[in-house]
């Protein structure tokens, strides 16, 4: 039996001045996911998941959210809805406690003090209850205004790149907590650059140029990108990237520190074309999969740029 479905949406466009940022969008997303949006700036991600929820209607297409028309039941779907934005929009001046107050104060939720409480205490925020959020590092401030959007209990979570500019390990507890929440039966959107954060939810899809190119969860990706990868370990293997760039059969050379994949769509073109270097001293040539990153670059660089 097949879980229910949190959004199941259907032929998505979205144009602005006359230009189609999200074109021909179809998704179907279970309750409890974290499912990933990825892509470059201006791909349409954004835009994609404020229609998926209704903050943002469509000019096109049909579909439900939380079992509510995304057309004509937006409301309903706003009030069930956290949304964690890029930039920090809590207020610097007020404690971490008062901050929180402050919004279920404009939910107008019951239980005030009990709601901030169990909110503190779910994201590790207790102890600084009485800190200054402006005096917050950035991870700190993530965690408040994660604490902020689900301080209502929203059956479902957004979040715009949500930890663009926060060090690893913030970036790591963050994301714990989001799996947390996703095992209490809340679904989360999540827009995101990094690979290893796509890694971590339980399916993705990438978008370029405002189409859908692929979805599944990550192997699924990985394995149907149709990439033959080798590996380049020594000496000088990144420097190769340059000569081998574009050579016939190659579709990119791409240095990982001091290593180099080389990826092509054919494998025997693939080992046609770096036969040559292939026995080069100080150099080490392996199969290997592709990386989430290989295909993405790849996913990218054969999509049609149809915004020109």
């Amino acid at each position: 039996m097949n879980p229910p479905l949190a959004i199941d949406v259907e032929g998505l466009e979205k144009r602005f001045d006359g230009r189609c940022v999200v074109r021909d969008f179809s998704i179907q997303v279970p309750k409890g996911r974290i499912f990933g949006f990825l892509g470059p700036n201006g791909s349409g991600k954004t835009t994609t998941i404020r229609m998926l929820c209704g903050l943002l209607t469509p000019d096109a297409g049909t579909g439900r959210c939380l079992g509510f028309d995304i057309r004509h039941q937006a409301a309903a779907i706003k009030r069930r809805v956290g949304y964690m934005t890029q930039r920090f929009s809590l207020y610097e001046d007020l404690t971490i406690a008062e901050n929180l107050d402050f919004v279920a104060h404009v939910y107008g939720l019951d239980r005030r003090r009990a709601r901030v409480d169990e909110a503190l205490e779910q994201l590790g925020l207790g102890q600084r209850r009485r800190q200054l959020a402006g005096t917050l590092s950035g991870g700190w401030k993530q965690r408040l205004a994660l604490a902020t959007c689900v301080l209502h209990q929203p059956e479902l979570l957004l979040l715009d790149e949500p930890t663009a500019g926060v060090d690893p390990k913030a970036r790591r507890d963050f994301w714990d907590h989001i799996h947390a929440l996703a095992q209490g039966g809340m679904t989360v959107l999540v827009s995101t650059h990094y690979m290893d954060e796509a890694e971590r939810c339980h399916e993705i899809c990438y978008l370029a140029y405002g189409r859908l190119l692929v979805r599944g969860t990550v192997p699924e990706v990985t394995a149907g990108s149709g990439l033959v990868t080798w590996l380049v370990s020594g000496d000088g293997a990144d420097a190769l990237a340059r000569t081998l760039h574009n050579r016939p059969g190659i579709a990119m050379a791409v240095p990982f520190g001091s290593a180099l994949h080389v990826s092509g769509t054919d494998a025997a073109a693939l080992e046609a074309a770096i036969a040559p270097w292939r026995h080069a001293p100080g150099l080490t040539w392996s199969r290997t999969e592709p990386s989430l990153e290989d295909v993405f670059i790849h996913l990218m660089d054969s999509a049609e740029d149809n915004f020109q």
